[in-house]
């Protein structure tokens, strides 16, 4: 029997104890429950042990139990949860076929004939026109393994030390993150990924890569990546850098050549033969070093490699021409997206843009441009427009010497006394014929004196010997006469074709700032106007009034054959803005002043134009020189100037005039472009109003004298002290602004 013990109330010891024997069987039978717990009851559970600082809260966990947390946690971050994801991300990551991979291919632009190239449009992402691998020469190809992955054909698709060293690279911020990747990777960045340089894009580059080299074989990852990496020089693709760098295609590629297209593949524009030819040899050799350590080129043979002959660069990264005709590129880009061509179609469609441009009439305008700067100080510079007053086709067009630069057939500039053919206009709109009288003396406007250049006068003269001598004075007096006088010239200018805005330029041409309306020396060109616009305007006069907007884009197809646009014969129309009779009674008004202009009637066939001079500022120096003109079948507009406005004098000094350097450009322009073609003779002008009828025996510069009539009053509204400029020597008269 056992007997309880208990403490007395001041804790003593226990009043009577077990004996030996009850303690051991107490002790037996507490063992064999804990070996053989009885089924009928349940074990309890045991209380944790109390928190002796703490009562009533569970201990803290030991350090032990924190790291082993820890370290799971650490385990599920950076490894089960990493792995996971890359997993899905490999698993639904999709490998086109590589003959299903789409592929932009280059935009080619012609001239009218659809035989001479102008110049290309390479996609953004590049020009991807499939080459097979067998046109690629062993060397070439093992030249390129050398460059960029020497163990390509035996690696994964993937580095793993070129992944981390992004890793590393990344999270440092160091700008050069994401080098080193092998071929696969590149080809996987170019084809299917951007260029940012961020961890998670390398990821997908390596996922993409791994799966990749397991589903293509080695030889379609390389062919591909040859026909997608960046060369330089605008060419995308071997066979594209083969003709931009050699001048041939890829079969015909040499070792040493095949080097060069390897050495510039990682850092085209800082290995540029042009800028950098000296890097460019030491990446060559380091190339050609490579091929001996790998065995493909024998020590003897990379001794007697010589570097090759490079021709010099024609295009620009985007295949812009470095030459004029990167500028015609650039409106007909213009032109395609006005049109509704999208980006998609022009990136990827293989079009045949056919342009307007005649190659005859092109090549003749440059020629021209190139004889007339050859020798002339270096600030000259010119812009040519021809345009088919039949239909509004631009044949000829040249802006500056720059692909990539200016282009000062856009650019707005005074026109000078070529402007005076829209005051003729006018003119006979209004009634007033060419027999006219008009006094050509000097007058004085507001205390400045008008007078003509070199103080050339006919006394009292008609209107048509006054337009073919030039004479500002009888012209300012011509301004007033008519009703609304200044804006009259205008309103016959915009119906010729010159824009009431020019894109990029703020408020409406022809007009003083706010929109008011323009002064009376509008007659005299003080307001500016583009080439291509005068070139298009005095096509109207051509074209006996009838206004066609100029274009440059004939015709596009597709690489399949797919028509997207095609302007046909009359692409726009024509809308009669002049009276007929009127237009060509001032073009025959104008036959005589290209011979009269320091003999520069064209050959064999009669023209009409009209020349233009404008003045620096105060100077008395001239800054702006025109010959504007046209036969039937082309009117032509040329200007010669500076960039930045300053005098404009030829090498010997002398001061450059329209009947000087532009009217040797147009008539050489013009008789290039036409030489060959029907001699096309102008329609005799239907009677106007005050004019006598058109026949052989008339001279409609120098008519019989006319019955006197009643003298119109000269109107000049006064302006509150107007800003004076000086446009010939001796001539000064209130301008816009």
């Amino acid at each position: 029997m056992l007997v309880s013990s208990s403490r007395d109330r001041h804790g003593g010891e226990p009043e009577a104890s077990a004996t030996r024997a009850e303690w051991n069987e107490l002790a037996a039978s507490a063992s064999h429950r804990q070996r053989h717990p009885s089924p009928s009851r349940p074990r309890r559970r045991a209380k944790p042990p109390v928190n002796p600082d703490h009562p009533g809260t569970p201990p803290a966990h030991t350090r032990g139990q924190q790291i082993r947390r820890l370290v799971l946690a650490l385990f599920l971050v950076l490894v089960v949860m990493p792995t996971t994801l890359l997993g899905v991300a490999y698993w639904s990551a999709e490998i086109p076929d590589p003959n299903a991979v789409q592929t932009n291919q280059i935009a080619t632009i012609f001239t009218s004939d659809g035989a001479t190239v102008i110049a290309k449009v390479v996609p953004p992402h590049g020009n991807r026109v499939p080459v097979p691998l067998t046109d690629v020469p062993l060397p070439v190809r093992q030249a390129v393994l050398s460059a960029e992955d020497r163990n390509f054909y035996s690696n994964p698709g993937y580095s793993t030390s070129a992944f981390l060293r992004a890793a590393r690279d990344n999270l440092l911020g160091r700008d050069d993150a994401g080098g080193g990747s092998t071929i696969t990777q590149q080809y996987v960045k170019n084809a299917f990924l951007s260029s940012e340089r961020t961890l998670s894009r390398k990821m997908r580059e390596l996922i993409i890569s791994a799966k990749m080299a397991r589903e293509w074989s080695k030889d379609e990852i390389l062919a591909a990546y040859l026909n997608t990496i960046y060369y330089g020089r605008g060419a995308y693709g071997i066979s594209a850098a083969a003709h931009a760098y050699f001048g041939k295609s890829a079969p015909e590629l040499t070792l040493a050549e095949g080097a060069v297209l390897a050495s510039v593949i990682r850092t085209p524009s800082l290995l540029d033969p042009e800028t950098h030819l000296d890097q460019l040899r030491a990446r060559w050799a380091y190339v050609l070093d490579g091929m001996v350590e790998m065995g493909t080129l024998t020590r003897d043979d990379r001794a007697a490699t010589q570097f090759p002959l490079i021709i010099p660069g024609t295009a620009s990264d985007d295949g812009t021409p470095r030459g004029p005709e990167g500028l015609i590129r650039a409106q007909v880009l213009r032109e395609l997206r006005a049109s509704g061509i999208s980006e998609r179609e022009l990136n990827t469609g293989a079009l045949q843009i056919i342009t307007t441009i005649d190659a005859k009439a092109q090549q003749g305008a440059q020629t021209a441009v190139g004889n007339a700067l050859s020798g002339q100080p270096s600030e000259l510079r010119s812009a040519v427009v021809s345009v088919d007053p039949r239909s509004g086709a631009v044949r000829a067009y040249y802006g500056g010497p720059d692909g990539i630069g200016f282009d000062f057939a856009q650019a707005p500039l005074q026109t000078g006394s070529a402007f005076k053919t829209f005051a003729v206009v006018a003119a006979l709109e209004q009634g007033i014929p060419l027999t006219y009288q008009l006094d050509s003396a000097p007058l004085t406007v507001n205390g400045e004196k008008i007078q003509n250049v070199g103080g050339e006068s006919c006394g009292t003269c008609s209107l048509g010997e006054a337009f073919k001598r030039s004479l500002n004075t009888s012209f300012y007096r011509l301004s007033g006469t008519l009703f609304e006088g200044p804006k009259a010239i205008a309103d016959a200018a915009h119906q010729a074709g010159i824009p009431d805005q020019i894109p990029g330029v703020r408020g409406k041409t022809l007009t003083e700032d706010g929109g008011g309306p323009p002064l009376p020396a509008i007659v005299l060109g003080a307001y500016s106007v583009r080439p291509i616009d005068m070139a298009s305007a005095y096509a109207t006069l051509a074209a006996s009034g009838a206004y066609r907007a100029p274009y440059f884009v004939q015709k596009v197809v597709t690489g399949d054959g797919r028509v997207l646009l095609d302007r046909g014969a009359a692409p726009g129309g024509s809308e009669q803005r002049i009276q007929a009779d009127v237009a060509d009674s001032v073009a025959q008004a104008m036959l005589p002043i290209a011979a009269y202009s320091n003999g520069h009637g064209l050959a064999g066939r009669p023209s009409a134009a009209k020349t233009g001079t404008t003045q620096l500022g105060t100077t008395g120096q001239n800054k702006d020189a025109w010959m504007v003109g046209f036969t039937p079948a082309l009117s032509t507009a040329v200007w010669v100037g500076t960039e930045q406005p300053q005098p404009i004098r030829t090498a010997r000094g002398a001061a450059i005039y329209g009947s000087g350097m532009p009217s040797d450009i147009w008539k050489q322009t013009m008789d290039a472009a036409l030489a060959g073609t029907p001699v096309d003779q102008f329609p005799g002008p239907a009677p106007v109003a005050g004019n006598p009828p058109a026949n052989s025996n008339y001279d409609i510069l120098n008519p019989p004298t006319p019955a006197p009539a009643q003298e119109p009053v000269l109107v000049i509204p006064p302006a509150p002290a107007p800003r004076e400029v000086e446009i010939f020597p001796g001539l000064s008269v209130p301008v816009p602004g």
